[in-house]
């Protein structure tokens, strides 16, 4: 099995001891997620639906998930001119271990949640997804509410089967990028709306259990270039990539799969430049800092320190055909995640 193996043919995603039968990546979830077949304690599974709705001056995002003896539902606001500000509220649950549902599939269902300050729905509908969301006091007394449509045709998206080296251990997660959006957020008096001609939705799907003490790297954008829509996921530091890298270019619909992507960092501050370097040489980036989405929590044993930076991307990548995409002041975001749960 070569790097960047390609999974063709759907198959279930565990087999009997609840291992990955066939690491690698697909354009779609060929490997068929089922979580009775899970030999791991409920308590350890982790399931959740994240979207980022991003625009040149704004941005929501929306997570409904079940991390086994935790749930964390959550809804961010963030404006990126003038001064650029955010703000997150959660919602915890304690001891979920599936009481939410959530679909075994990205492809159909309905994930939804509700309590008396927070309710959220993801749907899926033809072509197209539907997120709405209400939360009461969700900053300063003031509610949060939104009405998002994603636009999804026919197209090539990320997927990939992760095992670590711990036994029964996965991570199976599929990346959904250059969804058109429509729609608005209302907070505070103030409307946000989304143009489908410039603005973009992004899926992060995932499911699989871990092991309790995690570092990763995640980045990702859409945008316009030449008249189609480009879009970019880049990540590592979850499990044994032995298999295949997250790293992938999307241009009009199709897929273009990269080698491994190296995040340079500032010591001194994330708000500093970063850097992208690629070992293909396909993935040459300058990133200057707008926001620094910062969290740290520390429960002793729940632990999260958390850097999601949103700024604006430069630089040149190269499809498999060699044709060079020039990517100019990009919004987009990039981070970096220490997760102990």
């Amino acid at each position: 099995m070569g790097r960047n193996h390609e999974v063709l043919s759907p198959h279930p995603l565990l087999n009997a001891h609840g291992n990955l039968i066939e690491p690698g990546w697909s354009r779609s979830l060929l490997q068929e997620y089922d979580r009775s077949m899970i030999k791991a304690p409920k308590w350890r599974i982790k399931e959740w639906d994240y979207y980022l709705i991003l625009s040149d001056s704004f941005a929501g995002a929306f997570t409904i998930s079940d991390d086994g003896y935790i749930g964390l539902q959550s809804v961010s606001l963030l404006t990126f001119n003038d001064s650029p500000w955010e703000h997150t509220e959660t919602v915890l649950n304690t001891f979920p271990m599936g009481k939410f549902a959530l679909p075994s599939s990205s492809s159909t269902g309905t994930t939804y949640y509700k309590d008396n300050r927070l309710q959220m729905k993801f749907e899926v509908l033809s072509g197209e997804r539907h997120i709405t969301c209400h939360f009461e006091n969700f900053n300063e007394g003031k509610p949060f509410d939104c009405d998002i449509f994603l636009k999804q045709p026919q197209m090539d998206t990320m997927v990939i089967a992760t095992p670590w080296d711990k036994d029964r251990c996965f991570y199976y997660n599929q990346k959904i990028n250059c969804m058109r959006a429509s729609g608005y957020m209302l907070y505070d008096g103030q409307k946000y709306e989304f143009d489908p001609d410039t603005d973009f939705g992004t899926l992060d799907w995932g499911r699989g259990v871990w092991t309790y003490d995690n570092t990763w790297f995640w980045g990702s954008g859409n945008c316009d270039i030449d008249g189609k829509a480009f879009g970019f996921n880049i990540g590592y530091g979850f499990g044994n990539t032995k298999a295949a890298t997250e790293n992938i270019l999307f241009y009009d619909g199709v897929a273009h799969k990269l080698d491994d992507i190296t995040f340079h960092i500032p010591d001194n501050s994330y708000m500093d430049p970063w850097k992208f370097t690629s070992s293909d040489g396909r993935f040459e980036m300058d990133f200057v800092p707008v926001l620094d989405r910062a969290a740290c929590l520390d429960y002793k044993i729940i632990v999260s320190d958390q850097h999601q930076v949103f700024g604006r991307l430069s630089g040149t990548a190269i499809l498999d055909d060699g044709q060079k995409i020039h990517v100019k002041d990009m919004m987009c975001f990039a981070e970096k995640v220490h997760n102990k749960y």
